[in-house]
């Protein structure tokens, strides 16, 4: 998979979606991010539009530990932020969520 400057990601040749899910959830959890929504895009653009669309689903996770530091999104809300507080955070949180991408 092609990298954009703002994203990054993994194909898991082998995996089915379900267990693809799994693995990424479990990546996740490993380095301490919990999943608080899973948006079922394939189900909500039939629903919502009558459009077909592969299987896709949009995890939301969350690391306590860094959103207890103040912490939004990673990297994106250095653009936003005034000041360098939040740029350890931001560094860490994308160190983290590679290393989840990189273990599936």
């Amino acid at each position: 998979m092609k990298e954009a400057s703002y994203a990054f990601g993994r194909s898991l040749p082998g995996s089915s979606y379900d267990e693809a899910v799994s693995r990424v959830e479990a990546a996740l959890g490993e380095k301490g991010f919990g999943v608080l929504t899973r948006i079922d895009v394939k189900k909500t653009l039939g629903e919502k539009i009558g459009v077909e669309f592969r299987p896709y689903l949009i995890i939301g996770a969350c690391n306590p530990g860094l959103a207890h530091r103040d912490f939004a999104s990673p990297k994106s809300m250095l653009e936003l932020a005034e000041g360098d507080e939040i740029l350890p955070v931001a560094v860490e949180a994308e160190r983290l969520l590679r290393q989840a991408c990189d273990a599936l």
